[in-house]
């Protein structure tokens, strides 16, 4: 082999110290889930409905964000830079069997749809007395108009990806007449 192509190649091993990066990410999450469900434990006679749902909140962002991790950390792997080799382990995720950089683009964006959903829930449950007489809140109306802006672009932008996703699949389809 030619060493040009080898080196090129070879520089997706590159990504495996980003990849242990976001691992160690995933074990600061796994502290901070920890750290917010003690406070929640430790608090549970204390809070209100409303601030025991905020917390349960926090604590499924921070699983949904963890999922978001797994999900890049695996797919990404699997997908640029070497196979896992997991056909038959009884814990390999259903998904990873059909992974490709396009599925892993619909199944990211999705995962950020979730997670910019609950962030958007705590912010109109904290914001459900925004202008109301003697309520404090840290959220404006336009910080909340703005968040649900982002939201919806989000939405859209996973909309366009899965049509576009879409129309390269019906193309790839009709090339290869009709068969995948």
């Amino acid at each position: 082999m030619r060493p040009i192509p080898v080196l090129i190649f070879g520089s997706r091993w590159l990504q495996l110290p980003l990849y242990v990066g976001l691992i160690v990410a995933q074990a600061v999450y796994v502290v901070l889930f920890l750290k917010e469900l003690w406070h929640l434990i430790a608090h549970s006679f204390d809070f209100s409905e409303q601030q025991i749902m905020l917390v349960v909140l926090g604590l499924i962002d921070v699983v949904m964000i963890s999922n978001l991790l797994v999900m890049v950390i695996v797919g990404g792997y699997e997908t640029f830079v070497s196979r896992l080799n997991l056909q038959g382990h009884p814990d390999e995720p259903e998904w990873l069997g059909h992974v490709n950089a396009s599925v892993l683009k619909i199944k990211l964006a999705m995962a950020i749809i979730g997670i910019s959903s609950i962030h958007l829930l705590r912010t109109f449950i904290e914001a459900g007395g925004l202008g109301a007489p003697g309520r404090t809140s840290n959220y404006t109306a336009e910080g909340v108009m703005w968040q649900t802006i982002i939201h919806t672009v989000f939405i859209l932008s996973a909309i366009g990806i899965a049509y576009v996703d879409k129309l390269s699949n019906d193309a790839v389809a009709r090339d290869s007449g009709g068969h995948h």
